[in-house]
């Protein structure tokens, strides 16, 4: 059980946390879960907090509460103003082009309507396994950098999954096999979808707040795909393991 998050920036305003992966922000109607990042970090800083954004459970990353209703509020509006810039890593199923905007419209959560949607990315590695996951003899995985233009519901996962290129971990809009081959022959069981950077304006100090969440262990595993020769070693140590 999570007993406190690694905070990135606190002051007399804010309080920024790392969110782990598999944790609710706060508590939801069709959720029952009885844990949430909102009570764990008010108990650990020992004062209420507002949340200023919203990340997935599945989503690990920056993550911002404001100490104040205004302070939340005030921050709030450049998020709602497209004044910040977020940065994600993902991994995601397949070779993709060096960018790419994604311009696609995604239902409401009600179904009744489509709302713009526009996410841009550019593929930072790609990697060939000799594995055949799926249909093909061998598997192919890219490492992208996202940047979101809106802030739809699941809008990152939705979009991948509708270039069919989906997000490695994705229980709801993934591919079964490849998140199966990442938990059975790797040990790697998370969403790799993760916000690493946030560029932010305080909207009280006016300084420019660049605030960074670092990877986890799952995370950095599977960044090591990416490296040469790291797939074989990483079988080599699966093998020493089982002797």
């Amino acid at each position: 059980m999570i007993e406190e998050f690694e905070i990135i920036f606190e002051d007399e305003y804010f309080v920024v946390i790392n969110k782990p992966t598999g944790i609710l922000v706060h508590r939801t109607k069709i959720s029952e879960d009885r844990v949430f990042v909102l009570q764990i970090l008010r108990k650990q800083i020992k004062q209420r907090i507002y949340p200023v954004h919203r990340l997935d459970r599945a989503t690990s990353g920056v993550l911002i509460f404001g100490k104040t209703s205004e302070a939340a509020s005030q921050l709030g509006e450049q998020f709602m103003a497209k004044q910040v810039q977020k940065k994600y890593w993902a991994i995601i199923r397949g070779f993709v082009p060096d960018e790419e905007k994604i311009d696609y419209p995604l239902l409401t959560e009600d179904r009744k309507q489509r709302q713009e949607a526009i996410t841009i990315y550019k593929r930072l590695k790609q990697i060939e396994l000799p594995f055949a996951v799926g249909r093909y003899p061998t598997a192919r995985y890219s490492y992208v950098e996202i940047q979101t233009e809106t802030g739809r519901r699941h809008q990152i996962r939705r979009h991948f999954s509708h270039l069919r290129h989906p997000i490695i971990g994705d229980k709801r809009h993934g591919d079964v096999k490849h998140n199966k081959f990442f938990k059975n022959e790797l040990q790697i069981d998370r969403l790799l979808l993760h916000a690493r950077f946030l560029k932010v304006e305080h909207p009280f100090t006016k300084e420019m707040l660049i605030l960074e969440a670092q990877t986890n262990e799952l995370f950095d595993k599977a960044l090591g795909l990416f490296e040469s020769n790291a797939f074989l070693n990483l079988r080599e140590e699966d093998k020493d393991s089982e002797v």
